[in-house]
């Protein structure tokens, strides 16, 4: 199959001047095409910038869009009757947004550093609302005969609260939900790529097919499945962050 990378470069501008005259702009587009991968916190004269993305209008359409351009493509596939076409799905930042979070004044949009019990606290809470666009991604695919499947950092622990979640908002179903395992990351870590790459090759190895990816650069590097499946990645400015701190703490 075609290779497909749908990468969401979402704005243009002057490049970065220095450490305390930044482009926010241009600063976001960096970050969000992985050119800066080690950023440790958001720059504080960016906090604003990015605090008006997330929760204003251009967020929600720059999510609309990879949506679309999603819906466009699986409207194209020609979708078995043996239910065995899958479309992927990560959760954070993904299917259920954590920008509700991120507004919190400790957290202030990742200009704060980042507390990962602060963070799993919020899961637990299990009310994170939908990513905007997904839910109609999530309804298209169902619609279509393609299966959706939930491939997550999430830990197990989580798992429950996770689902209980997605269902509240209106993910009411799917073939499988995959947490990472507390071993995973040493179980896989001989093999190319990361330990979802491995959970994506053994579906694979069982005769699904992987018809499409809805998620972020985590989804795609060193993803040797790459020329099976198409992947949309989506607006993850202040994501990163969170879920690395996290993943180091597994």
């Amino acid at each position: 199959m075609k290779d497909i990378f749908f990468l969401l470069f979402i704005a243009l501008g002057a490049a970065v001047a220095s450490a305390t005259q930044i482009n926010c702009l241009s600063w976001r587009l960096a970050v969000e095409t992985n050119n800066i991968p080690d950023w440790k916190t958001v720059p504080l004269q960016c906090k604003s910038y990015v605090s008006e993305y997330m929760t204003g209008q251009q967020y929600r359409d720059d999510c609309n869009a990879v949506v679309d351009a999603a819906i466009e493509y699986a409207k194209t596939l020609n979708v078995s009757k043996d239910g065995k076409d899958l479309w992927v799905f990560n959760i954070d930042e993904t299917t259920l947004s954590n920008v509700p979070y991120y507004a919190r004044p400790t957290v202030g949009f990742g200009a704060t550093k980042p507390n990962v019990l602060k963070f799993e606290s919020w899961i637990k809470e299990g009310k994170s609302p939908a990513v905007p666009g997904a839910l109609r991604l999530y309804q298209t695919l169902l619609g279509l005969g393609i299966k959706p499947i939930f491939i997550t950092d999430t830990k197990e622990e989580f798992k429950q609260v996770r689902m209980d979640n997605l269902k509240k908002v209106g993910y009411h179903s799917w073939f499988k939900f995959i947490c990472k395992g507390k071993n995973d990351s040493s179980i896989y870590s001989e093999h190319s790529g990361n330990w979802k790459t491995q959970k994506r090759a053994e579906l694979v190895k069982a005769g699904y097919r992987l018809v499409g990816n809805l998620g972020g650069w985590g989804d795609i590097i060193i993803d040797f499945l790459m020329k099976s499946h198409v992947l949309f990645l989506t607006a993850e400015t202040i994501y990163y962050l969170e879920i690395r701190l996290s993943i180091s703490k597994m």
